[in-house]
């Protein structure tokens, strides 16, 4: 089976003139289809930078990255703005929902950047709200949400266009335990209905649900852990 995600040699230099950091060295990586991976590692050791590599937000300064087979470095911007719109669902911490569209027009956004129909568009997007338990809040306004609330619509917004690949970013970390732990449920559900997931978390407790765990420090994969009866080829 082609990997999902490959990286080969992957590694990251932010520059600031004569200044340059090295976030990530040497990262070689394969993702299969629908497995589940955490992310962790201390602060600062390249646990962002890596899923914004994996979801085409920045590029490697080294190294080959293949999605679906595909190399990624020699993508348009315009390539790669059409396949995080349609193959990868983003989670962040801070929720990055727009203000003055409501609850329902956030979670459409996505798809009315690929083209659907207005129509199809509500009818999807309520479905996702359904989805999440949000659907009775379509017409309300993030701001009028609690964070809790907000979260969920971001988990709606993420997968309303059904994508193979679901990158979460501390999709727990503005959350109290009782609605941590309903977006991590909901996270787990859509990877047993077959949705890859890689998320960067710092809680243990979180990252023990995954199929795999990685751990990164100063921007290199130190482990690579497999979660007993999982399966698929470790990468190393």
């Amino acid at each position: 089976m082609t990997p999902l995600i490959r990286l080969e040699g992957v590694g990251k230099v932010f520059r600031d003139g004569s200044l340059a950091t090295r976030a990530l060295s040497d990262i070689d990586l394969e993702i299969a289809p629908g497995e589940y991976v955490a992310v962790a590692g201390p602060s600062g050791c390249g646990k962002t930078t890596l899923l914004s590599l994996l979801g085409l937000l920045d590029r490697p300064s080294q190294g080959t990255y293949l999605l679906h087979g595909r190399a990624t470095a020699q993508l348009s911007a315009g390539e790669r703005a059409r396949i995080r719109n349609r193959q990868i669902g983003f989670i962040f911490q801070s929720f990055n929902l727009i203000g003055d569209l409501s609850v329902g027009d956030n979670v459409a956004l996505p798809l009315k950047y690929g083209g659907v129909r207005r129509g199809e568009r509500r009818r999807r997007a309520a479905e996702a709200l359904d989805r999440v338990g949000m659907i009775d809040r379509a017409e309300q306004f993030p701001a009028q949400l609690s964070g809790g609330q907000q979260q969920r619509v971001a988990v709606a917004r993420a997968i309303v266009g059904r994508p193979p690949l679901l990158l979460a970013d501390e999709p727990t970390g503005n959350l109290d335990s009782a609605n941590g732990a309903a977006v991590i449920e909901l996270i787990r559900e859509l990877h047993v209905e077959g949705a890859a997931v890689v998320m960067v978390t710092h809680d243990p407790r979180y990252a023990g649900l995954a199929d795999r765990e990685i751990h990164l420090f100063d921007g290199r994969i130190v482990h690579d852990d497999r979660a007993p009866g999982s399966e698929g080829d470790v990468a190393h």
